[in-house]
């Protein structure tokens, strides 16, 4: 497996999502009419006046403020930061497409947010220009980090392929059939780190038991894989699990926000207790209730936590500009299992997986995802 580890910096990261994408849609000036702004302190569409106080202000990535991953789960910690301190007022704009991020921002700017939120690596453009042109301006950026950092951005980014890497160990002692899978929403690095995390994660479980589990749907070693296209197409996704299951695998990974629900219906669909799910970004269990009895764990990172942090920090006087990456040491990511089948993942495999993080937090195991941030 390789050994290099690459930085992933906003202007590389916005490379590579045009390319994954076939060329992204140009930043406009002028902004959508479909983009909505929702508030805590009123029902209506609108964001809080400038007298209501300090305000953290949030703008969604495509996915939709429901997405069951970034963006819902930085609306959560805005949420929670609200709940523990009522004196922070907040409010999010929704992007529609990738032309609402920079009349998004400004509108934010012009009302005089005290920290605005970006969701998404996609944002790093927009959010990168918009902090150089107001340096006065707070900004925190959802899924992404810059080099050199930027003194008004609190950037907040994973080390998913970490407990991805768990979950592939999981996958691997859990498959009755010697066969998991992968596949992402779109070939990003945020969603690839996942995916290789995974596939090393089989591998090393492999190498420990003498066992020969396959991976589906990716390749760490080439970076190739299945991808939807998007995080909205679930009908896609179904129809990439249910091709998975023809080829043998009874555990997927989908690594794509809400496509995943996609692959939740295809486990249901399946003769009942065949196939299973580990879900991402958030435990599953709370984003799909009704998923739960399909989902051995769930893959995290610790979303809510870093933006709670982060607006009750700046609230208090006390914003930090500059890079932070999530881990294992500060609860950043972590690796959850379903509360529906917890019991039946034998505690052997989870004295096991244990040993495994401490590994990896001390270094004795390394997990060399060609995608993973430095540290």
């Amino acid at each position: 497996m390789p050994t290099t580890r690459r930085v992933v910096t906003g202007l590389a990261v916005v490379a590579l999502a045009a390319t994954a994408c076939g060329g992204g849609t140009a930043l406009k000036a002028k902004s959508s009419s479909t983009s909505k702004a929702t508030s805590s302190s009123t029902s209506a569409a609108a964001a809080p006046s400038a007298k209501s106080g300090f305000k953290a202000c949030m703008v969604t990535d495509t996915g939709g403020i429901d997405d069951r991953s970034f963006n819902a789960s930085a609306w959560q910690g805005l949420q929670e930061a609200h709940a523990a301190n009522p004196k922070v007022h907040i409010t999010y704009l929704q992007s529609t497409s990738q032309s609402d991020y920079v009349p998004n921002i400004t509108t934010f700017i012009n009302q005089h947010c005290n920290l605005i939120v970006t969701v998404g690596f996609l944002m790093a453009t927009a959010t990168q220009q918009a902090a150089k042109a107001h340096p006065n301006q707070k900004f925190a950026i959802v899924d992404n980090e810059y080099s050199p950092p930027i003194k008004n951005v609190r950037a907040l980014l994973y080390d998913t392929a970490d407990d991805a890497f768990l979950g592939g160990y999981l996958a691997a002692g859990m498959t009755r059939t010697g066969t998991v899978a992968t596949y992402g929403g779109e070939d990003f690095s945020t969603v690839t780190i996942y995916m290789d995390g995974f596939w090393d994660g089989v591998q090393y479980y492999d190498a420990q038991h003498h066992a020969h589990v396959k991976v589906l749907g990716w390749n760490e070693k080439t970076q190739h894989g299945i991808f939807v296209g998007s995080f909205t197409d679930q009908s896609k996704a179904e129809d990439i699990t249910n091709a998975f299951i023809q080829q043998g695998a009874d555990i997927i990974f989908p690594v794509a926000g809400d496509d995943g629900l996609g692959t939740v219906a295809a486990a249901k669909a399946a003769p009942a207790g065949k196939v299973h799910v580990l879900w991402v970004d958030t435990d599953g269990c709370v984003s799909d209730p009704q998923g739960c009895p399909y989902f051995y764990a769930s893959v995290t990172k610790g979303i809510a936590a870093s933006v709670k942090q982060v607006a009750l920090e700046t609230y208090a006087g006390h914003f930090h500009g500059g890079n932070y990456i999530g881990t294992f040491k500060n609860n950043g990511i972590a690796l959850i299992y379903g509360k529906d089948l917890s019991s039946k993942i034998p505690a052997s495999l989870k004295a096991q997986i244990a040993q495994v993080k401490q590994g990896i937090e001390s270094g004795k195991i390394p997990v060399p995802s060609p995608s993973t941030p430095k540290v």
